[in-house]
């Protein structure tokens, strides 16, 4: 049984568990219409339509982490696709926190991945309502138990690595450091430190990677995050491209 950590539920936060879900972002976006205005974790054992960036299908198998938080108004419209890196903060620090030994192993890879040893384990789709009091949802999934096959990119899963985490463990420290994580962001004011605390466990920062866009392909330099978190891309005749979102393949 996934239960919410009594210093989560101090702050504020509440937790609701089911068995099967479409999807836990569709979901808390349908509560959120219907006058939920959160903090919410949305936990599934199982998802029957769960997607990912780009309307991506997500492979929802049991034993992997289904949640999504539910906030309301988090931040000024422009601030708010920086919550992917606010959230993969927190994910690496629930993470390490379980399995220190796990440190080394772990990379987040811009704009909304998690990597053990260059595999994709864990992704993060934030979507919302338009509007400056519209509803966020954070969505956050983790290959515990299995991943699927066939991607057309490296995969993996924790138990792959001999690393034991349930979705129940998980699920402690994870709404405890995304507390933390959001009150360092503070709304997009802080996001210098949280940008500073990215890099420091960025993958692929300063090697070559191709970036897929909707209309084409770039390949360069992973430079840096700017200060609004977007990828600057240093390009073979010296120039920079901002790159605000797509797809980042790690050449090495």
């Amino acid at each position: 049984m996934i239960m919410l950590d009594p210093r989560a539920a101090a702050a504020g936060m509440r937790l609701v568990a089911h068995e099967v879900l479409d999807s836990t972002n569709a979901h808390a976006l349908k509560l959120a219409r219907q006058g939920e205005r959160g903090p919410l974790w949305i936990v599934a054992d199982r998802q029957t339509a769960g997607r990912g960036r780009r309307g991506r299908v997500w492979i929802s198998e049991p034993g992997n982490l289904f949640a999504t938080l539910l906030l309301t108004a988090p931040a000024p419209p422009e601030h708010r696709p920086q919550l992917s890196l606010v959230t993969a903060l927190a994910l690496h620090d629930a993470l390490v926190e379980i399995a220190p030994g796990l440190k080394p192993r772990i990379a987040i890879k811009w704009p909304n991945d998690l990597l053990l040893d260059r595999a994709k384990f864990a992704g993060i789709l934030v979507e919302g309502e338009a509007g400056e009091e519209g509803a966020v949802a954070i969505g956050v999934g983790v290959n515990c138990a299995s991943h699927p096959q066939d991607t057309g990119h490296a995969t993996t899963h924790l138990a792959a690595a001999d690393i034991s985490i349930t979705p129940a463990v998980l699920m402690g420290p994870l709404p405890v450091k995304m507390i933390g994580r959001l009150a360092q962001w503070n709304g997009g004011e802080g996001f210098s430190t949280i940008r500073a605390d990215w890099m420091a466990r960025a993958a692929a920062l300063g090697e070559e990677v191709r970036v897929r866009l909707i209309d084409g392909e770039l390949s360069g330099i992973f430079e840096e995050l700017d200060e609004a978190g977007n990828l600057l891309l240093r390009l073979a005749d010296g120039h920079f491209e901002t790159i605000a979102a797509a797809d980042l393949v790690i050449l090495s």
